[in-house]
């Protein structure tokens, strides 16, 4: 069995724990990798990440994240400890550490699909597990879209931008521009204007069988693409920028009595009165 283990940056807390994971897993006679860009003492890096059987990332939602960027597209489940704060991805605490790694070893945790969205700018290709990001960065002037689908406008509008979020992302920026959320096993995306100049733009939910283009229209205007909270490259009005559900689902692992409602509830305190 092959384990990737990835580590939040700059956390000596988080390095001494996944050295400590690792002499902890290759005593069960399993292979330890590192991430490319990560020091783990006597580790070698995973040349296919496509021949991991479990990636453990040790930190945040951003480690999680980076653990979703180095699979690129390989299904391989990822196990979430949180050393952070937070932690909507990464769900089991430090302290849960060898027992909820012993139950992943041990297949008796529950591999659960998450959709991903995908960008195209022309042949270039970004997949995201929370949202894709369209944004104004540094200019001042707010930015003239246009959003279609098909050959139908669904609307022009001024506005910073616009977040498209899986249903995975919709507790994470989305969530704090005022969109809605969505059950993680909701087959939707959704579109959340960001400071739209106008009191009728409202967030949009979209069946994930559809396609949704952004483009600009001005043209001494240019926006930032930012996949999950990574800026990618600037566009300009030449290039329009199609949404639409990856080809290849994510797939996190979850006791069998994990209660997304519970985490909402635990996390965002959901449902409380003030």
């Amino acid at each position: 069995m092959k384990v990737v283990i990835i580590y939040r940056p700059n956390s000596d807390e988080a390095l001494s724990k996944s050295e400590e994971l690792k002499n902890w897993l290759e005593k069960k006679n399993i292979d330890v990798y590192s991430h490319p860009q990560q020091k783990i003492k006597n580790c070698n890096v995973l040349e296919n990440m496509a021949d991991a059987d479990l990636v453990i990332a040790l930190g945040g939602d951003g480690t999680y994240l980076e653990a979703v960027r180095l699979c690129s597209g390989n299904e391989t489940p990822i196990l979430g400890i949180n050393m952070g704060s937070l932690g909507f991805l990464t769900v089991s605490p430090i302290e849960n550490l060898y027992s909820i790694v012993d139950k992943a070893l041990a297949d008796e945790l529950e591999s659960r699909p998450r959709t991903m969205l995908m960008a195209e700018v022309g042949d270039q290709k970004f997949t995201a597990l929370n949202d894709i990001v369209f944004e104004r960065g540094e200019q001042s002037q707010l930015l003239s879209l246009r959003v279609t689908t098909g050959d139908h406008l669904i609307s022009d509008l001024k506005a910073d931008g616009l977040i498209f979020s899986t249903p995975t992302g919709t507790t994470a920026y989305n969530l704090a521009a005022g969109g809605p959320i969505l059950h993680p096993e909701v087959q939707a995306f959704v579109m959340t204007p960001i400071c739209p100049h106008s009191l009728t733009n409202r967030p949009t939910v979209f069946a994930d069988t559809q396609d949704v283009t952004v483009e600009l229209l001005n043209d001494n205007q240019v926006a930032r693409l930012t996949i999950d909270g990574q800026m990618k490259l600037k566009v300009n009005k030449q290039q329009k920028v199609k949404i639409k559900k990856a080809p290849y689902k994510h797939y996190v692992l979850r006791s069998p009595s994990h209660n997304y409602f519970d985490l909402l509830r635990k996390k965002l305190k959901f449902g409380e009165r003030a």
